[in-house]
């Protein structure tokens, strides 16, 4: 019998959409094919989603895709295709390659869009599209000082967060009148400005681009603005959206949209019934998507096609999840309102920092989509749900997390991960028959949470509850290391009196420990005294920070944070820290903690910086550690006519009763005089608000991503039941909670949160408050500067050195060089100030 011969299918183009059609036609649909894959980049294809993610690692190949499970197919690189002949059914390549097909693909992606202004051929422009782009960046940014992102949306925003990084003053020039126009309205927007501006990023809305100036060498001197502002640049980058890659089909003939993008049916097929495409250069229902979730579905409708379905293209997903500059964005659904009769639910808290909007049906009964910005979290949940029904309120959906909320339940349809098309139904199914333990599981045989893995804490979710609903347990393990939690570790550690992690692991544990359990249990037998941090074998547990007790700067110095409780400082302490940072040129800041904070010492110069400090009279601020770092306060009764209690005095009480106290997290504080809460007291971990009869303490703010305010614990507390009650708590918080638990998820954690808290630190409900309040006691006891303790032990000493073939003194024949000092005042004085630091 003779074998008939697979059809010949030819794909041009590489990206993420063409890899999913591959992966896709690895089943028995791609068994009759001979797939030819021509791509024009000379390496396979990559994540773009998280093409930030490059400047962090040190990894050239980081971002490849998983290539496991993909058709057999001969893939090309280097080598693009520049001509169709149609009639031939032949492609031809760069390098002057014909390849015959009896299908073709066109997955040749998308263009940066660069706006047809003078000098935007300048030297020192650059799109931001590919590796290569980002290796042309890198190098460019090594000798600017600053940079212009024209463009305000998703990639705009990615690419000034890359020059962030990179250490180059950033502006953002938007034409629009706020961030993010294609996917925020205009109050998402608006506050997403806020914070990406406290971030020292500057922000120009409503402003067009006019030009880029060039100056007589061919370089970049800086960009106008049309309403004629001019601002000076020696980078600019140009992310002002995408414009469809077609120019091969226009020039076989085939048919394009009006404004660009090869034109499809819902099968993909375009004008020539031999030739698809799919991504972002087709044209398809009447518009060209720029997202992967789309170019999934029609890679998964196309590879249904080729093997003799019938699969159609229709209402793809277009929600997006990301974190610019360190904050939560998200857009979902009809996020703009644009259904007849859809209605608006909004909630702002600027304070905090937080925007919700979902739009809901005239009868409040059905969500159809929604934006937030600054918390996410409900995000995979919300996103799923669209479509669906909502609860009686549906408002507590985006109104801050409290007690008696709502319990959201997906239906099986939910779509959890919209990149790769998974239900909750499937990622069940899938669960129950492979008896999955683990989202590593999950994700291998669902594909959920593999694209930009915005979804993987559902799909944690939906896993969690139904290994609960089997009866299975649900590990709480801090890793593979210990079959424990940290609050068991705390326990074992604190009932044993073990003092070395090498013996908690051999008699507890298994391995030699990681990353993960290393700093947890350092952090442990810190919390319970167990000696100074750099004592023999704990030194080597320790994370970055509290190797050297500085904290360190993406530039690899560090910084130096002495104490000054509740912000009091005297002035010789003043003179003090002023004459160090300037005899050790540091940069020096007021921070939102009411401190100074140094910046850019070096290892070998922090012990005689801290020698001067400590001989001043200062100590460690524990800026570098997972401790109590300030007790914030206004200056109370002693000076403001509206307040009502010393606060300054009770600040500083506290900041040294809880000084370097080892937590799961950072703590902060706050101590207001008045109900005007000038110190901020209702954002921190505990805060303390003065009243007529005594203080109001507040718990469990703040607390990490998701900004959330203190909520009222007890009412005027006179001074000494104030104090035991946080010596409780923070004792309690200590013991139980979770490795690197800030203290607002752990409250929100228990069951019963605030009331069940209550109970333990005021009822004593569990017996165990004089236990608490005991080893509070030994902690204030126990109390020692870290910082004096390295100076006084040449031991210690001995770490801190830059080069270890030279541990004695810097050698003089080394230059330390400073690139960057000088930013901000040359951001500052604009273009006529050229500043060179030396």
């Amino acid at each position: 019998m003779a074998l008939i011969p697979r059809r010949r299918l030819v794909v041009v183009g590489y990206g993420m959409v063409a890899h999913r059609l591959l992966a896709d036609l690895s089943g028995a649909q791609g068994e009759e094919w001979q797939v030819t894959v021509l791509a024009e980049e000379n390496r396979p294809a990559y994540d773009r989603v998280n093409l930030s993610h490059y400047f962090d690692s040190t990894d050239p190949d980081a971002l490849l895709l998983d290539p496991t499970g993909l058709v057999d197919a001969r893939i090309e690189l280097g080598d693009p295709v520049i001509g169709i002949d149609r009639e031939n059914a032949t492609v031809r390549t760069r390098s002057g390659r014909r390849f015959g097909y009896d299908a073709l693909v066109l997955a040749t992606g998308s263009d940066p869009f660069v706006p047809p202004i003078e000098g935007r051929d300048g030297g020192g422009t650059f799109v931001y599209r590919t590796i290569e782009d980002l290796d042309d960046i890198r190098e460019r940014a090594g000798r600017s000082q600053t940079g212009v992102v024209v463009g305000g949306g998703l990639l705009g925003l990615e690419a000034a967060n890359a020059l962030r990084t990179l250490g180059v003053a950033t502006h953002v020039v938007e034409m629009a009148n706020w961030l993010m126009p294609q996917q925020l309205d205009e109050g998402g927007g608006q506050l997403l400005r806020r914070h990406i501006e406290a971030l020292g990023l500057t922000v120009h809305l409503g402003a067009p681009t006019a030009s880029v100036r060039v100056d007589e060498s061919g370089e970049v001197s800086g960009v106008t603005l049309a309403d004629g502002n001019h601002i000076a640049a020696d980078l600019v980058l140009f992310s002002a959206g995408v414009r469809p890659r077609d120019q091969l089909a226009r020039d076989c003939g085939l048919a394009v949209g009006e404004r660009g993008g090869i034109s499809v049916d819902v099968s993909c097929r375009t004008s020539d019934p031999n030739i698809y495409a799919i991504g972002e250069c087709a044209h398809i229902d009447g518009r060209v998507y720029g997202l992967v979730a789309p170019g999934n579905a029609m890679a998964d409708v196309l590879a249904d096609r080729l093997g003799g379905g019938s699969a159609v293209f229709s209402d793809p997903d277009t929600s997006t999840k990301l974190k610019l500059l360190g904050v939560d964005v998200a857009s979902f659904g009809d996020a703009f309102a644009q259904l007849p009769g859809a209605l608006d639910l909004v909630y702002s808290d600027p304070v905090a920092g937080t925007y919700g909007k979902l739009v809901v049906t005239d009868d409040a009964q059905t969500l159809l989509g929604g934006i937030l910005v600054g918390d996410a979290e409900a995000y995979p949940t919300l996103r799923a749900m669209v479509g669906g029904p909502l609860p009686e309120a549906p408002a507590e959906l985006i109104l801050p997390a409290r007690e008696g909320a709502p319990q959201l339940e997906l239906p099986a349809g939910a779509q959890v991960c919209s990149c790769n098309d998974v239900s909750k139904g499937a990622i069940c199914a899938a669960i129950a028959e492979h008896e999955l333990r683990g989202v590593p599981g999950v994700k291998k045989c669902t594909k959920a949470g593999t694209s930009c893995g915005s979804c993987v804490p559902l799909v944690k979710k939906i896993l969690d509850g139904e290994l609960k609903k089997a009866g299975v347990a649900v590990s709480s393990a801090i890793c593979e290391h210990f079959a424990f939690s940290r609050a068991q570790l705390f326990d074992i550690v604190r009932i044993t009196g073990i003092t070395t992690f090498s013996k908690l692991i051999s008699e507890h544990g298994q391995g030699r420990g990681c990353d993960l359990c290393k700093p947890a249990v350092a952090s442990i037998l810190a919390s319970l005294g167990g000696g100074h941090i750099l004592d023999g074998e704990q030194a080597a547990l320790q994370d970055t920070n509290d190797h050297f007790l500085a904290n360190l700067q993406k530039n690899g110095t560090y910084s130096v944070v002495p104490r000054l409780p509740g912000g009091e400082v005297t002035p010789d302490k003043l003179l003090a820290i002023a004459q160090v940072a300037k005899d050790f040129n540091l940069y020096t800041k007021i921070t939102g903690g009411q401190r100074i904070d140094m910046f850019g010492a070096r290892v070998e110069q922090l012990p005689e910086i801290w020698r001067r400090l400590v001989d001043a009279g200062l100590e460690s601020g524990h800026a570098y550690g997972k401790a109590l770092r300030t007790v914030k306060s206004c200056v109370g009764s002693t000076w403001c006519r509206f307040g009502v209690q010393d606060s300054t005095t009770m600040a500083i009480m506290l900041e040294l009763r809880y000084r370097g106290l080892r937590a799961p997290h950072k703590i902060k504080s706050g101590v207001s005089g008045c109900a005007r809460e000038c110190a901020e007291a209702r954002g921190k971990d505990f805060g303390v608000i003065a009243t007529d009869k005594g203080w109001n303490l507040f718990l469990g703010g703040n607390g990490g991503f998701t900004p959330r305010h203190a909520e009222l614990f007890a009412r005027d507390l006179d001074e000494a039941t104030l104090i035991r009650y946080i010596d409780r708590f923070l004792m309690f918080y200590v013991r139980t909670a979770d490795r690197l638990q800030r203290t607002a998820p752990w409250i929100q954690s228990l069951e019963g949160g605030v009331d069940y808290l209550r109970g333990v630190i005021v009822e004593d409900s569990l017996g165990i408050a004089a236990e608490l309040d005991a080893a509070m006691q030994r902690h204030v006891d126990s109390y020692s500067d870290e910082w004096r303790a390295v100076l006084e032990d040449p031991v210690k000493l001995r770490r801190y050195v830059s080069f270890v073939n030279a541990p004695d003194v810097p050698d003089p024949s080394i230059s330390f060089v400073s690139e960057r000092d000088q930013i901000r005042p040359a951001l500052i004085a604009g273009p006529e100030l050229q500043v060179v630091s030396a």
